[in-house]
């Protein structure tokens, strides 16, 4: 199919989706964003719920950012906190992690929509997810959430290309995983370790990064950026360097490959 053809399909299957109230696990990011503005468009009458998984996991910014889109498409935006460490098993960061957390996380969005008599749940899965390491998306099927993107065949690029059509605002926001994802597996989480990840991605994006991870190795740092941002990156590695010291990190390294979404899952093939 090519392009118009996937975005018709995708806008058939959301207006069958949301022809009654429908739920959707609301990150902010591009791909829910983009099933929040369609499942608005086509509600009519039916209640399109927004539901945001506050968690320690994810950048703090993210709740705010995605409450203001919520509220801009006119969804009832609904909070609920969740506490991974201590719930989901995830403590050690094992290898089928995201599934762990998967599974937890909607069983709290389930629980929810039961609440609601809400019989559909969505959740942004796009069709390039479906060819990488994403155990995650095992726990979705299994619990018969729905991922109306991937239904269509919609890839990444394409997901931002109609979010863009859409006037979506976080329709060129980078992709931004759970803080857990920068650390290889087998290493024991803490609060404090990912405060300190977010602490230091956040001081990156002041030099105008897009993409940015900052992978933890015990007591150091490989920092990865866009590959035509290296040079950047190398110009300005006296502050850099300072500020990620500051953080408690011994040594401090940049990646010369430059970004790569999920490199450890990579080095664990």
């Amino acid at each position: 199919m090519n392009y118009q053809e996937k975005c018709e399909k995708l806008k058939a299957i959301m207006r069958q989706y949301a022809s009654e109230d429908v739920m959707i696990a609301f990150s902010g990011g591009v791909d829910s964003s983009l099933i929040l503005a369609l499942a608005c468009e086509t509600s009519k009458d039916r209640k399109v719920y927004a539901v945001t998984l506050h968690t320690m996991l994810h950048p703090s910014a993210e709740l705010d950012e995605a409450r203001a889109i919520a509220e801009e498409m006119g969804a009832e935006h609904m909070v609920l906190r969740t506490d991974e460490l201590s719930e989901a098993d995830i403590l050690m960061n094992p290898e089928d992690r995201c599934y762990r957390c998967k599974k937890y996380l909607f069983g709290k969005v389930a629980d929810l929509a039961k609440e609601l008599s809400v019989m559909t749940i969505m959740e942004g899965t796009n069709e390039d997810d479906l060819h990488v390491y994403r155990p995650g998306i095992r726990a979705v099927r299994e619990m018969g959430i729905k991922s109306p993107l991937a239904e269509a065949g919609m890839t990444k690029e394409e997901v931002r290309r109609l979010a863009a059509e859409y006037q979506v605002s976080s329709s060129n926001k980078p992709s931004t995983p759970c803080l857990a994802t920068r650390f290889p597996y087998g290493t024991e989480l803490s609060y404090e370790k990912m405060q300190q990840v977010e602490a230091g991605e956040t001081f990156l994006k002041k030099f105008g990064f897009y993409n940015i991870r900052v992978r933890v190795h015990e007591d150091t740092v490989r920092i990865e950026v866009d590959s035509d941002k290296l040079a950047a990156a190398i110009s300005n590695k006296n502050e850099i360097t300072e500020y990620m010291k500051k953080l408690g990190y011994q040594y401090v390294t940049l990646d010369l490959e430059g970004f790569r979404s999920g490199s450890y899952d990579k080095q664990q093939k």
